[in-house]
């Protein structure tokens, strides 16, 4: 097996389980780990792969990106804290964009439920969570056509009815964020949902596990300075939070 076809099959296994590990690999394939953890350095300069202590996960990109279902099982409690401290941030604001996602459903989830609220989405999940339950929010579905992986709607329906409405706040979730690239996800159609609801809103917060710092992915949507505060958790280190901040936003780490 060459290095190409080697490296390919690590792609392969790590989107397939959403993580792979060194000493795995080099059973697996029949080769020193070193090979491996060389195979993972070119696949991570490749933007394919992020390496990690023993391992390496897959980076969403325009040919992969993990299901909804998939994200609802991977680092719940560290997306619950982001969610509640990202909540926080409502202030005064009563109309609000929730983006597509599992953080966004749990920050939709977080709000306050004492006062009127507006929530417009384009994900199904959130807008099935908020109109179950029995308080004063107001529940604005966006149509258009549902990707299924996510259960969100994209397309032209739905930015055409997001340009038609001015929010208080957007909270936005994003494949990848980075420090050169801004934010960024695989799919054109939701990059360009992503992109009408910064133009649609007042403030931007953007709310995302400590994975999504440094990934890149196909579609910008969004630069670092755009957004008043960033939400992730405490293994993003303190130094790399703090060269977020310095390009505007307020970063919290929880």
């Amino acid at each position: 097996m060459s290095a190409e076809e080697r490296q390919r099959e690590i792609v392969r296994a790590a989107r397939r389980a959403g993580s792979v590990d060194v000493t795995a690999l080099a059973t697996e394939l029949g080769v020193a780990k070193e090979t491996v953890r060389r195979d993972l350095r070119a696949l991570e300069d490749h933007g394919l792969v992020r390496r990690t202590h023993g391992g390496a996960y897959p980076v969403e990109s325009a040919g992969f990106e993990t299901t909804l279902a998939y994200r609802t099982t991977m680092h719940v409690p560290e997306k619950r804290r982001i969610a509640a401290a990202a909540a926080d941030l409502l202030g005064d604001a009563e109309t609000v964009f929730v983006d597509e996602g599992f953080t966004p459903q749990l920050i939709a989830e977080a709000l306050p439920t004492d006062r009127p609220l507006t929530v417009l989405t384009t994900s199904l999940a959130t807008a099935n969570a908020l109109a179950e339950a029995e308080n004063d929010t107001t529940v604005l579905l966006l149509g258009g056509r549902v990707r299924p992986g996510t259960l969100a709607t994209v397309d032209h329906w739905t930015t055409r009815m997001l340009s038609g409405f001015v929010v208080d706040l957007a909270y936005i979730g994003a494949n990848g964020i980075s420090r050169e690239h801004g934010l960024t996800t695989p799919d054109p159609a939701v990059s360009e949902v992503k992109r009408q609801a910064m133009r649609s809103a007042r403030r931007h917060v953007f709310a995302g596990i400590h994975t999504k710092f440094g990934a890149v992915s196909f579609c910008r949507f969004a630069h670092i300075g755009d957004f008043e505060a960033i939400v992730t958790d405490t293994q993003l280190p303190a130094a790399e939070a703090h060269r977020y901040a310095l390009q505007g936003p307020q970063v919290l780490r929880v």
